[in-house]
């Protein structure tokens, strides 16, 4: 699981990172610029991002992000006690909040429990019978293991992650392949296609107009 790190407070940055690779691979920055620059360059799991930072704050960074469907789970951390950036942390589209001082466990807990809500860990059960191993990018039924293409496992798990909405074409293109090898719809609906044979079609509904929807 790859967490993008977003704290000034230096000292404060080299413990959470010191802490956070036991378990993750983190990437810290300082700066909103550079953030924004990362999450267009990589794909990241989780975003960890202070809210007040020199040059600009993390809720309009996410405000941002969310406008280009970057749908990252994301917790904040602030020294601000004030109801009103809870507010507009989760209006901007967070997915926690936690308050400095912070003990480390309760960091960790919430990730877990990020973790748990978005199908970040290694395996997912799709249903009682059929597990999906993001890592091996295989699923495994009572009769058959099925084997997917990197790409089709992204798609089965951007889907998992967004179950509880329509995704339509445009969003899953535009997270799942780099912009300039960026396909014609129609890579979409084979990729559909084929993940509707390992997992079947009841699992992945198409939403006329709209995209798809992962049941």
């Amino acid at each position: 699981m790859k967490i993008l790190l977003l704290e000034d407070d230096t000292a404060l940055a080299s413990i959470l990172v010191d802490y956070l690779e036991d378990e993750y691979e983190v990437v810290q920055t300082y700066s909103i610029k550079k953030a924004l620059s990362l999450s267009e360059e990589f794909k990241f799991d989780l975003y960890i991002f202070d809210i007040n930072v020199p040059d600009g704050d993390g809720i309009s960074l996410l405000k941002e992000l969310r406008t280009f469907n970057d749908n990252t789970p994301t917790v904040f951390i602030t020294a601000f006690h004030d109801t009103k950036y809870l507010k507009a942390a989760f209006e901007s589209g967070a997915n926690d909040f936690i308050k400095k001082p912070f003990d480390l466990e309760e960091l960790g807990q919430r990730i877990i429990n990020i973790k748990r809500q978005f199908g970040l860990g290694s395996k997912i059960s799709i249903e009682e019978e059929i597990i999906f191993d993001i890592h091996t990018h295989t699923v495994q039924t009572l009769s058959k293991t099925y084997t997917m293409t990197h790409k089709e496992s992204d798609f089965l798990h951007y889907l998992y992650q967004n179950r509880a909405r329509v995704v339509s074409s445009d969003e899953l293109l535009q997270n799942i392949w780099e912009y300039d090898e960026m396909p014609s719809d129609d890579a979409v609906r084979t990729v559909i296609k084929n993940l509707r044979k390992y997992i079947g079609k009841e699992h992945i509904l198409n939403v006329r107009g709209e995209g798809y929807k992962y049941e």
